[in-house]
């Protein structure tokens, strides 16, 4: 029985630390303007701070407890829960006030917000006076964004025993912050796909759309790849585009007592079989490394490449779901980078639905070279 009853706790425990099931998506037609100038993309813009910027301030207000259960979690890290909370409301201050610049244009979600504390109190009464013409998005807005930050704070509340995207361990690791307003980066990991399949799709409407990304590829897949076609044939696969490493095999790199040697090798492959593409860049498979591995890193002349959009198109989201994910995101943050897998079908979609609902907002895709070299 005693046995019986410790594998009962154990499995209730796993339970109560499994994230959820569906990650968050919002309808995007159910705001009731197209993003067809720069000016109506920062009304979307703004009113995405904003929502956003309420369900933080209703989540700082709960306690310890009651935050736990929010997250589904035994406990937290309250420190570092506390620390991505800060550093998100920089960023949607940061935001807000580079969405302001159009007020001019258009006085949609236009306060006189002129501080981060003015920001905070707007925060707290925010959709009670947005007016009936977006009635239809607030709820469905403050559902998505709730479930977002709970994404976010239950990564936050297992730092530092698992590491993930949502907290830089150093100061020479990447993620986005970064780029200048309105400019994000299409990168892909996980690849590359099987031959004439995902990958091979995606990088050829790239090459049509005029637009680059950094694919973050697996060495044991690229090997496949070449053992299975040519060097020639895999060269062309990347045309145009930037590869990254993401190790030998898609696996935690904060454990694995190789992960040195699956870096070195899949970084050794690359050089050598992709010399024109290849960007001095690491992506950490499901954000988790080391906290003590910079200095290997600085050996092997690489960066950390985190992420701050997920697509999650690796989960139960449609690929519209995904797009329109990504599209929200893109309007809460402002500028960032983009994750999507390029071993599975739905990045090719996704991007597409992106750029064809984005094509006249006045964003700008940062070129992938330019990332890749820069410090």
């Amino acid at each position: 029985m005693r046995v019986v009853s410790a594998l009962l706790t154990g499995l209730l425990s796993l339970a109560v630390q499994a994230a959820p099931s569906t990650p968050a998506s919002l309808d995007r037609g159910l705001w009731p303007e197209q993003l067809d100038n720069p000016a109506l993309f920062d009304v979307a813009s703004r009113a995405e701070i904003l929502s956003f910027a309420r369900v933080l301030h209703e989540n700082e207000l709960l306690d310890e407890n009651a935050l736990a259960a929010r997250l589904g979690l035994r406990q937290v890290n309250l420190q570092k829960i506390r620390q991505v909370r800060a550093r998100l409301w920089q960023r949607l201050w940061q935001g807000y006030q580079q969405a302001q610049r159009s007020c001019e244009q258009d006085a949609s979600f236009c306060y006189a917000v002129t501080s981060m504390a003015e920001l905070r109190l707007q925060a707290a009464t925010f959709a009670t006076d947005v007016g009936e013409f977006y009635t239809g998005w607030i709820e469905p807005s403050r559902q998505f964004h709730e479930q977002y930050l709970n994404e976010q704070l239950r990564k936050a509340a297992l730092l530092p025993q698992t590491s993930s995207e949502v907290q830089r361990l150093s100061a020479a690791e990447r993620n986005g912050d970064e780029l200048n307003d309105r400019l994000f980066l299409l990168t892909f990991a996980g690849g590359p796909g099987a031959a004439a399949g995902t990958t091979d799709e995606l990088t050829a409407y790239l090459r049509k759309q005029k637009l680059d990304g950094t694919f973050f590829v697996l060495g044991s897949r690229l090997q496949q790849r070449r053992d299975g076609e040519s060097l020639a044939a895999l060269r062309r696969l990347y045309a145009g585009q930037c590869v990254g490493i993401q190790g030998w095999e898609y696996r935690s790199h904060a454990q694995w007592t190789d992960w040195q040697a699956s870096i070195s090798r899949s970084q050794a492959r690359v050089r050598a079989d992709l010399p024109e593409q290849y960007v001095p860049l690491f992506r950490p498979p499901y954000g988790q490394r080391r906290a003590d591995g910079q200095a290997f890193m600085q050996r092997q002349q690489l960066q950390v490449s985190l992420w701050d959009i997920d697509a999650q198109d690796d989960s139960g989201l449609s690929a519209q779901a995904s797009a329109e994910r990504v599209l929200t995101l893109m309007l809460l943050w402002r500028k960032g980078v983009i994750q999507f897998h390029d071993a599975l079908p739905k990045a090719r979609p996704a991007v597409q639905w992106l750029l064809e609902h984005t094509a006249q907002s006045g964003i700008g895709w940062q070129d992938c070279r330019e990332y890749g070299q820069g410090e």
